[in-house]
């Protein structure tokens, strides 16, 4: 059977959009909100906030199954590939897209940036099932992205925002992002979750089995991302709704690059899979492993650095507006593409 797109992810956009015009509501017809907000705080972490973010990353990476990372590396060619694809050639172009169209605006680089440095570890699985890709393949990559993400992403923003664009005489953007704070909010908003997902599979998998796992707990806990981001969006604009005015013009700004992004990203890697004749469920595995974005912890990132109204935490709202209905589109154009593929390998 054909699987679909479930209700809630297929009109991702539509709530984003709603979540947005309930939060200015909320901010316009209860001012007082955004001072009983700042104060349910420990420290510099906002309570309400920090939970939103932590349980909207809980459920992709509970998802993960981490026993496939020795299979995965089995296969190094295709390894390989999405290594390179994710890890140097999504990041360089969503750089070079971020300078090309908002270098007059920094803090709107800079978080698209951290969009690019962000590797797709949820959505993934849902793009490659609707394009007929190989789970098992996308399943090892999405387990060697979130390994490689807790590892590896606050050196990559320190190196894209701080270093490379001084480094390749592109201008002092007059923005630095301490590369402590970043490497502390992955701890708190990816590691928590990572280490909660972890063990949560670990734990049930071993009491109940891994079929009960996937049928029965998966499902429950899905939706909680959704319902954690839209209730994040919603916190976020109930505290900027001064701003509103110029947001649907910075919206499109936004869109733009990542637009481009998502459908050069695509195409650059599905090409590149099909000159080196990998077969196409594997290629689709690969092309939407690394055209996707980890918006979720993009959004934290921001959030904890530069602030819950920051340009760069609205960048990371921009994200998933754009990515359903475009992924969607792209879904499509890689059915067409299959036709002229060698069937699927076994």
């Amino acid at each position: 059977m054909q699987p679909k797109l479930r209700f809630l992810d297929r009109y991702l956009t539509f709530w984003i959009f709603l979540a947005m015009l309930i939060g200015v509501l909320v901010g316009y017809l209860f001012p007082g909100l955004a001072n009983i907000t700042h104060s349910i705080a420990v420290g510099a972490t906002n309570i309400p906030l920090a939970t939103g973010l932590i349980l909207m990353m809980y459920p992709p990476l509970a998802k993960v199954d981490y026993s496939l990372l020795p299979k995965a590396l089995q296969d190094k060619r295709v390894m390989s590939i999405s290594l390179v694809l994710n890890w140097v050639i999504g990041p360089v172009l969503m750089f070079v897209l971020a300078v090309v169209f908002l270098r007059n605006d920094p803090d709107y680089m800079v978080g698209l940036i951290l969009i690019g440095l962000a590797r797709c570890i949820a959505m993934v699985i849902v793009w490659n099932d609707l394009a007929k890709g190989n789970r098992e393949y996308a399943a090892l990559l999405v387990a060697l992205n979130s390994i490689f993400q807790v590892i590896s992403y606050s050196f990559y923003a320190w190196l894209f925002i701080n270093v490379l664009p001084q480094k390749l005489g592109l201008g002092n953007f007059n923005i630095s992002i301490p590369m402590r704070d970043v490497a502390e909010s992955v701890m708190i908003y990816l590691g928590i979750p990572f280490l909660a997902g972890f063990l949560t599979r670990y734990g049930l998998v071993k009491a109940k089995g891994k079929d009960w796992y996937n049928r029965k707990f998966i499902p429950v806990i899905s939706p909680i991302t959704l319902y954690a981001l839209l209730f994040t969006i919603i916190l976020m604009f109930s505290l900027k709704g001064d701003q509103i005015l110029a947001l649907p013009l910075d919206v499109l700004r936004v869109a733009l690059p990542l637009i481009i992004y998502f459908v050069l990203m695509f195409f650059i890697s599905f090409f590149i899979n099909k000159s080196l004749n990998i077969p196409y469920d594997k290629n689709a595995a690969v092309s939407f492993t690394a055209t996707g974005n980890n918006f979720e912890l993009a959004i934290a990132v921001a959030i904890a650095v530069f602030g819950i109204h920051s340009p760069q935490a609205f960048v990371g709202v921009i994200g998933p507006l754009v990515e359903v209905p475009v992924l969607m589109l792209l879904v499509k154009a890689s059915l067409r593409l299959k036709k002229s593929k060698p069937p699927h390998s076994t």
